[in-house]
């Protein structure tokens, strides 16, 4: 009641490859892998947008608070 060894997982393999053939299981792989290309491409999007807008807001706020400083500094004079 161990585990699959690597015999078992062998066997496994030829019975896909033979039900399949290997050409299907190269384009499944050619697609899964563009798949997967395409998912990391949109989170590091995602990412990239993310900080763009948190740059921008902090861009913003330095910009407000420069408005509001000569403005303290004439009251205080």
């Amino acid at each position: 009641m161990g585990g699959i060894s690597i015999w078992q997982l062998l066997i496994i393999l030829a019975i896909i490859v033979l039900i399949f053939g290997t050409k299907k299981l190269r384009n499944l792989g050619g697609d899964l892998g563009s798949a997967v290309k395409g998912f990391k491409n949109a989170v590091s999007d995602d990412e990239k947008k993310e900080k763009a807008e948190e740059d921008q807001k902090l861009t913003q706020a330095k910009e407000q608070a420069e408005e509001k400083s000569p403005e303290q500094t004439k009251d205080k004079v």
